[in-house]
Parts: structure tokens; sequence; C-alpha cells
């Protein structure tokens, strides 16, 4: 959270906040840019140019990690919507892998897509995955031919993009091999990134379907858009199923709000929420505002009731704190330090464009531990060590630290003065749940330093505030305020978001 913006929804009403959570700008953000000539010379792209309508092969590791960091510059800069949230929702959704695709053209060309569409229409967005190149890479989509068709993404479209398996998804293998043939005959230009159509790889023979599409039969088609048709009369077909919002719903509920969804959670949450999504065409926006405006939605037993993903964990500190970073002038440093925070959540199994599987993270869908994945003997260790570190020595690098800034942090807040109610807003912004008394009188004694009177706290602070040139002074209540946040992030009421 960001104390800005607590105040901002603070002063609204509760209607008034999700319209402006909903409200997405979708002017793209600037685009990625050649930020690695101190490692290799780009013969096309200068330093601080932007390579992604440049297609080279040769570079593609490089454009690949400048990729990764501008999108961890893109969650930490983000604005109040829930753009960043949902770009990354869809991606976990619509699993592609950078390892696998090796192209950061086509890395980039998917995140905007996902980027534009994020509260827009579901349909559109699935038809828009299945013709983009690094899901026509990712999943063979590039080499489906009608003398070898490939059942990658036909299976991958109905078993984890659309349908699910849920109890009502009940699609055959057959369904799967049908969906193949319709897919046949894409291809990827890449000297440009426009996907085309082939129509000698095509087959154009009619496909039947099972009983659980009525038997459908999708008429095959010959010209030059007989691809294009098929995939909208196998999008049509999928989209009657009354299975596909359900699943959509059952993902976005895992996401935003618990992951077990029992007998009731799935009558009375689940199954109208998937009504609105089916009525209203698939379109996206009006679910997550009768979603985020439920009285279920602010239920207590859904407060706290998730471990913070490691890329919400990492790069939350960064807007938290607001921690200091290279401007755009320094721009080699600017995309380093972004590529710390996406560093940092893969150390906590969480890695940028790089879900482990085509399923996206385990957190998300691994019965029945889901979200309790993301902490274990190996990553919590090192979740504390990193906001361990960032109240101590912080992390330096050749032209910028990342370190937490006691001081600057604590003056945003009109309390400061106040022990006890400095603490209190702390909690607010830090932590999901309430703390006891006895662990609020715990924390007011890192304040007083040992002391039993407030104002051993106001004394210093103020001290500080009519001297801010004495080192000494600032000293004394930075530590004090390092040695506070250091507890708070400690303590397991951190971790749930």
């Amino acid at each position: 959270m960001v104390k800005e913006d607590i105040a901002f929804f603070k002063g609204i009403t509760l209607a008034q906040a999700v319209d402006n959570i909903l409200t997405i700008d979708y002017t793209p953000p600037a685009p990625p840019i050649n930020n690695y000539n101190d490692r290799s010379a780009d013969p096309n792209i200068p330093a601080g140019s932007t390579w992604v309508n440049d297609y080279n092969s040769q570079l593609n590791n490089l454009r690949m990690r400048s990729y990764k960091m501008w999108w961890s510059g893109q969650i930490i800069n983000h604005d109040r919507s829930i753009r960043e949230q949902m770009v990354l929702f869809w991606h976990n959704h619509f699993s592609t892998q950078a390892d696998v695709i090796n192209w950061g053209n086509f890395g980039y060309q998917n995140n905007a897509k996902l980027r534009n569409n994020c509260l827009k229409n579901f349909k559109s967005l699935v038809k828009e995955m299945t013709l983009d190149p690094a899901m026509l890479i990712f999943l063979n989509g590039e080499r489906n031919t009608s003398a070898a068709p490939d059942e990658n993404y036909s299976r991958e479209l109905q078993e984890l993009f659309t349908l699910g398996k849920g109890p009502e998804s009940n699609y055959t293998e057959n369904d799967v091999i049908a969906g193949a043939k319709i897919l046949t005959g894409w291809r990827i230009n890449k000297q440009n990134g426009n996907v085309y159509f082939q129509e000698n790889r095509h087959d154009s023979t009619d496909k039947q379907f099972s009983s659980f599409y009525n038997n459908t039969i999708v008429t095959g088609q010959t010209g030059a858009n007989a691809g294009e048709q098929e995939l909208d009369a196998l999008l049509d077909m999928i989209m009657a199923q009354n299975e596909v919002a359900k699943h959509i719903v059952r993902k976005l509920y895992r996401w935003f709000v618990y992951y077990d969804i029992d007998e009731a959670t799935e009558a009375n949450v689940i199954t109208p929420l998937a009504t609105i999504f089916r009525n209203g065409n698939y379109e996206i926006k009006p679910v997550l505002k009768a979603l985020l405006e439920s009285e279920h939605f602010f239920d207590l037993a859904n407060r706290g009731a998730l471990i913070k993903s490691p890329a919400s964990f990492t790069h939350g500190l960064c807007r938290t704190y607001n921690i200091s970073l290279p401007g755009s002038t320094d721009f080699v440093e600017q995309y380093n330090a972004w590529g710390n925070f996406a560093s940092f959540s893969t150390l906590l199994q969480q890695e940028l464009a790089d879900p482990p599987s085509v399923a996206g993270w385990p957190a998300y869908y691994q019965i029945p531990q889901y979200h309790e994945l993301w902490i274990n003997s190996d990553t919590l260790p090192k979740r504390n060590t990193l906001t361990d570190r960032l109240t101590t020595n912080g992390y330096n690098y050749t032209g910028y630290s990342l370190k937490i800034d006691a001081v600057n942090f604590a003056e945003s807040f009109d309390s400061v003065t106040n022990p006890s109610a400095f603490i209190d807003d702390l909690l607010v912004l830090l932590h999901t749940l309430p703390a006891e008394e006895n662990q609020k009188a715990y924390m007011k004694t890192i304040l007083l330093s040992g002391q039993l009177e407030d104002h051993y706290w106001s004394d210093a602070w103020t001290a500080y505030i009519n001297d801010r040139n004495n080192e000494s002074k600032k000293r004394v209540v930075s530590q004090r305020i390092l040695f506070l946040l250091k507890y708070l992030m400690n303590l397991g009421e951190y971790q749930l978001s």
C-alpha cells in the first residue's frame, strides 16, 4: 500500500473508490529501451531508444532482460487503478514463458495486449492471445499444420484458458483434436512480428465436436479468411458453455479474495458473478465491479486471508517506502534498479514473464496449498533478509543504493510526534490485521528506546526537526524508526495482503 493512496480512498465513497480503481488509462506506457549498450552494441537501436519494433534475434537475451526490467518498472510506478494487478493476473492465466519464447519483442507484444485488454472483453482477449506470437511459439501454434496437427494450444484453450477443469467441463479428447485442426495454418513473420494465415497449411475439412458442444460441426473453410472464420466459430461454440464464466470468475476470486471456494461461496458468489459475466457478453469490468462492491468482499473472514505474492511483496516494498530510484536521465541505472526488484521477486519464486508452466504459478491452482506455497523454508528467510537489509545497510550498486529512508518516510505522517498514534498509522499501512494491545505496547518501547514516557520519542523527534542538519540527532530517530519497521515487517501479519 501507499500512504497517499490510503488517504485518497478514505476521502471518497465506496462506489467512487471502485470506479477509480476500475478506470484504466489504456494509453500505452513508453516501451522498453536499449539499456544494454554497456554490455553489447546494438547495430540498429541507439542507447535510450526503444527496440520493440526492431526484430534482431541476435539480441534476444539482452532485450528479454530489458523487457523484464521494464515490466518491473511499470509495477513500481503504477497508478491507483487495478491495471498492473490485472496484467499480472492475465499473464498467469494465459501463461507464456520467456525462456521458451526467446524473443524480447514477442514478450513485450504479449504484455501490451494483456495491458490493452485487461478490463475489456474476455472473448476478444482469448482471440488476441490465440493469435499472439508469444503464444503461437509457446504452445506450438506456428507448427500446427494439416499434415501434422498439434494439439497443445487446443488443449490448453479448453482446459486452462476457457472451460477449466470444473464439474461441468466435459469436453473430450476428440474435441481437442477437432480444435487443433481448426487452428492449423497460422504463422509468424519474424522480420516484423506480424501473424498471418497460410492457407495451404490449413485443414479445410469439417470438424465434428462432441455432445458436450451439442454435436456442433464447424464447417471447413477455404480462402484467405478461412483461419479466422473457423477460429471465430470455435470461440463462439466454447463461449456458449456456462462453465467458461464460472471458471474465470473462480480464478478472479482466488486472486483477489480467497483460495478456498466452498459450496456456499460457489452458490452465492461464483454463480451470480458468472451470470453477470455471461449476460454481459463476457465484459470483465462489470464482474470485478460487482465483486469489489459486494458485502462478501469486505467480510472480515476474507481480510488478510492471502499471502502476498512475491511480486506484490517486493515491488510493494519499493512503493510503500517510496525508495529512491535513479531517474530516466540515468536510464541504465534506472533499468538496473527496476531489475533488482524483479530479481528479488524471482528469488521468492515468482519470475516476471516466466511462470513455471502453462498453468501459471502453482500458488493459484495447486490443491490444497494454493497461496501457502509462497512461504517455505527457502522463501521466508529470503523475505525477512530483504526487509532486514532494506532497514540496515541496504543494497549498494554502482551509482545508486536501495534502502529505506526512515526519516523521510516518517515525516509524511502527521502523527509522528505521538508514538501511539504513529504506530497506529504504521499498522494501517503495513498490516492488514489489527494488532493486539500488548503488541502495540512493545512496538512503543522500540520508539521510546526502552523508556516509559512518550516524551522520550517526542523530544527526540522535535530535536531533529529543529536541527535537521545535525547528523547525531537524525541518527537517533532514524535508528528507532528502522528498528520498528524491521520488527513490523518480520511479523507474520506483514506477509498477508
